[in-house]
């Protein structure tokens, strides 16, 4: 029946690609060129480690451990895998791997040939990755196979009695790299006993970031008051205005960011939004009543002269949260928050929407005070004149963030020295 399935969605995406979709074309081609790339570029006398991520976001949880194998073991190739076009096209020329290429559909067949071709000597799958054929290929091959920063809760299927044939696929598994206590807990439960808890990679990865982060002259020169020194009212501040950096931003946050925005003088904006076309940008000037200035369109003299930056362009959020004052993640109030750590690493308070239930780092940063959550957009205004007027509390609350990045950080370390290389 699982395999069935594989074969039903296939054709599926077979079809899409026929009837133009795009997705679905990146797709069927990606899978094409695997197998080229897979018989152009293996080297028969080296010795492959697999990683396999979903999309972007697993890749960047999978990241700190490749980089750190790549770092430790440089006698070692590393093979990278998506199944999303969304992380294969972006990081397609990532060149912390050796290979990067798409997995083919969970078919027995594809599995047999990839792992033929390939010829891992172990196997990585990112957080939800359980793909029953190629583990039942590479278990049939005594290759190790791990699972690195997965995480479980209560009613997903792996713990229903209907989930049965997903227990026996994940008893398959060398071992689980879990994120907490609970994911271990319910994994014993289904008689998967080969767990430790690392905690989750996303953290090691946000503090790389933080650490790589480029300069931004421009976003650097936009922060700066025009005269030097503040007045005495803003002297809490430094020489510097307050800046909310409004990250991954979707239309719904924008409806109550922005007004706010045009009737506080004495704070700036930095808008990222996270779908990047004329249109959205089009619209977000039309709401706007104070100064812009597009990132791509800046100059050191016009940016100092505007009040809010749109960064339209991709690549440059996560360095740009070192200039905010407070930051407000999107996505909460749509499918789900977006990356919350990666704000809070630079020892910022957060605010996010009433969607983070799924988001463990989010809600833990909630608990600890250093996160707010705003369940409407009234919510909105008398959360950011309270931070406004306090920046002693701000500070607190972002050493608070912080420190938790910090404590949390580690995962990859422990999973790197769990694994016989």
């Amino acid at each position: 029946m699982y395999t069935f399935s594989i074969y039903l969605y296939a054709i599926a995406v077979y079809i899409a690609a026929f009837f133009g979709h795009k997705k679905a074309r990146k797709l069927v081609k990606g899978h094409v060129m695997t197998w080229k790339i897979l018989k152009e570029k293996i080297d028969r006398n080296e010795h492959y480690v697999w990683f396999h991520a979903s999309s972007l976001g697993e890749f960047e949880q999978g990241r700190p451990l490749i980089e750190r194998i790549r770092r430790e073991h440089p006698e070692k190739k590393i093979l990278l895998t998506f199944f999303s076009p969304s992380g294969y096209e972006v990081r397609k020329d990532y060149n912390g791997a050796d290979i990067v290429c798409y997995l083919p559909f969970d078919t027995h067949l594809n599995a047999r040939a990839f792992v033929h071709f390939a010829r891992p000597e172990m196997a990585f799958f990112i957080k939800y990755e359980f793909w029953r054929n190629y583990i039942t290929v590479l278990n049939s091959k005594n290759i190790p196979i791990y699972s690195v920063s997965s995480i479980f809760r209560d009613g997903q299927i792996f713990f229903s009695w209907y989930g049965w044939w997903y227990k026996y696929m994940m008893r398959r598994f060398t071992h689980f790299f879990v994120q907490n206590e609970k994911s271990k807990q319910l994994l014993h439960t289904i008689g998967v006993d080969q767990v430790t808890v690392v905690g989750d990679t996303r953290f090691d990865r946000v503090r790389d970031i933080m650490h790589a982060a480029k300069p931004l002259p421009l976003v650097e020169k936009f922060s700066m008051r025009k005269e030097g020194k503040p007045d005495a009212a803003d002297a809490k501040f430094t020489d510097r205005f307050p800046i909310l950096v409004a990250g991954s931003s979707w239309p719904v946050d924008e409806e109550f960011i922005i007004p706010y925005f045009n009737q506080n003088k004495r704070m700036k904006l930095v808008l990222a939004p996270h779908v990047v076309n004329d249109q959205h940008i089009n619209k977000i000037i039309s709401m706007l009543q104070r100064p812009y200035v597009r990132y791509t369109e800046a100059t050191p003299e016009i940016v100092q002269d505007a009040d809010c930056l749109i960064i339209d362009c991709y690549g440059l959020l996560s360095s740009i949260y070192r200039y905010a004052t407070v930051a407000y993640v999107g996505g909460g109030f749509g499918v789900g928050i977006h990356n919350v750590p990666e704000a809070a690493v630079y020892g910022i308070p957060t605010i996010i929407g009433p969607h983070n239930q799924n988001f463990r780092e989010a809600r833990e940063l909630l608990d600890n005070g250093s996160c707010k959550q705003i369940d409407s957009g009234q919510d909105f205004a008398p959360l950011l004149d309270h931070f406004f007027a306090n920046p002693k509390e701000v500070e607190e609350l972002g050493n608070i963030a912080g420190n938790y990045i910090s404590d949390n950080a580690g995962a990859a370390d422990k999973i790197y020295r769990s694994i016989p290389l």
